[in-house]
């Protein structure tokens, strides 16, 4: 190449290397005179869509610190925690699902006792303070926004706290609940978990049971959106394939980015894609980064990957803040989250997307819940009971004498008790009694 073209060149690439760097200063320069950054696109963003959170543990710890008692705190300002009003606030949170959890050690004991004593402590804080708002349909919820509340959803979080029993799921639902996750850490006798912590109800090939079935069926029936975070993926499978209702995962996040089994592989992503389902997205630094350090850029690692699969109409978040011990960096408490929405919108995220993201993807998965919920009103409350034999629970009671075939060996002999003279006695008078209070 002649010296002179080898100059001229070498001269048109620096002046446009000198002109592109002077596009990028004045760039820099109009955004700092127009103040509007990033950050302020995502505080504006969130003040007209405010965050919707799947997954908020605050009753848990409110009863491992507090014993329950509302009284002795302040929920605007709240120690060792990471979820309070002021930081709610802050964090432009407008909804919570808050999880009504009771640990898997009290299946098969007290965990319809312990899951009511924690939707109580739910039900009063998000009546007590004026800052809250109890809804219990989309309806209210949207309400609740307009009025600049912080709307309070209530959320079982364990199929073990129905007792494998429909009349308690119902009652459940009368009380507010609005969701369930069909397991925790625990298998249930009609549902798999993803954990292998606990040794029980063991099964082969049978995810989901026929009663599990039941359970989702009923739960459409009601208006209660079936949560799969915690589930097996073969229970997830079997779910999206039965429900008439788009389901969510509350709190889960991308099995390809952080390959802990409770995260949810692609090709489960693809079926909830189908089912018009929502993931949202859980902080927790384990299930992001599968170590106990992240940072915000692991998260949106998170998103963009579920994004790339099956659509940014398909995610929402769902923090786990107070069920997990780590977050990452950036977002350690409730009032970061919009931390994350500017890292969003920094990964040229569309407003649109996020506003999606944000709240409007699950408000609309709680309008199908609740279309389907009416297409089924003429539907009977369903009668199924789940059998004896896959319960295996020698305290549940039996309000007739049984028969001691099926029944496991602890229970032959109180069944033969009954079947005495001493048993017929009982019943006798039970019957006597029940006759007088029926004709006073």
């Amino acid at each position: 190449m002649p010296a002179r073209r080898k100059t001229a060149k070498s001269a048109s690439s620096s002046f446009w290397m000198k002109s592109l760097g002077h596009l990028l200063a004045i760039s820099c320069l109009c955004s700092v005179i127009s103040g509007y950054s990033d950050r302020d696109r995502a505080h504006d963003l969130m003040f007209v869509y405010p965050l919707i959170d799947g997954h908020n543990d605050l009753a848990l710890q409110l009863r491992i610190l507090h014993n329950n008692r509302l009284s002795q705190i302040d929920l605007h300002n709240v120690n060792k925690v990471a979820t309070d009003i002021t930081r709610l606030q802050e964090g432009r949170v407008q909804a919570l699902m808050f999880a009504v959890y009771v640990m898997c050690g009290a299946q098969e004991k007290d965990a319809v006792r312990l899951t009511l004593e924690q939707i109580d402590v739910v039900r009063r804080m998000c009546t007590e303070y004026p800052d809250f708002e109890l809804v219990t349909s989309v309806q209210e919820l949207q309400k609740s926004k307009d009025r600049r509340k912080i709307a309070c959803l209530i959320s079982i979080e364990g199929g073990h706290s129905i007792d494998s029993s429909l009349p308690a799921l119902r009652m459940f639902y009368q009380l507010g609940v609005r969701s369930m996750a069909l397991t925790h850490t625990c298998n249930t006798p009609w549902a798999e978990s993803s954990s292998k912590l606990y040794n029980v109800f063991q099964r082969k090939n049978n995810s989901l049971t026929t009663f599990g079935k039941a359970v989702v069926e009923e739960m459409n029936r009601l208006g209660m959106i079936v949560d799969l975070s915690h589930t097996s993926w073969d229970t997830a499978l079997a779910v999206m394939n039965h429900s008439k209702a788009p389901v969510i995962f509350s709190h889960s996040s991308s099995f390809s980015i952080c390959d802990n089994t409770r995260n949810v592989p692609d090709s489960l992503l693809h079926e909830l894609k189908k089912n018009r389902g929502v993931i949202m997205v859980n902080l927790h630094s384990n299930f992001i980064s599968c170590r106990k350090e992240a940072n915000i850029s692991n998260v949106a690692d998170h998103f963009d990957h579920i994004k790339s699969v099956i659509g940014a109409e398909s995610i929402g978040i769902g923090g786990d803040f107070e069920g997990a011990s780590s977050f990452p960096r950036g977002l350690e408490d409730v009032s970061k989250y919009p931390a994350l929405i500017e890292e969003l919108l920094r990964r040229n995220w569309t407003e649109h997307e996020v506003a999606d993201v944000l709240r409007r993807n699950f408000e609309r998965v709680f309008e199908e819940v609740e279309r389907v919920r009416d297409e089924l009103r003429d539907n009977r409350p369903s009668e199924v009971q789940i059998p004896v034999e896959e319960v295996q629970n020698s305290c549940r009671l039996v309000l007739r004498p049984p028969t001691p075939k099926g029944l496991p060996s602890d229970q032959i002999s109180s069944s033969r008790a009954l079947q005495g003279p001493r048993g017929l006695l009982i019943l006798s008078t039970v019957l006597q009694l029940s006759r007088l209070i029926m004709t006073e």
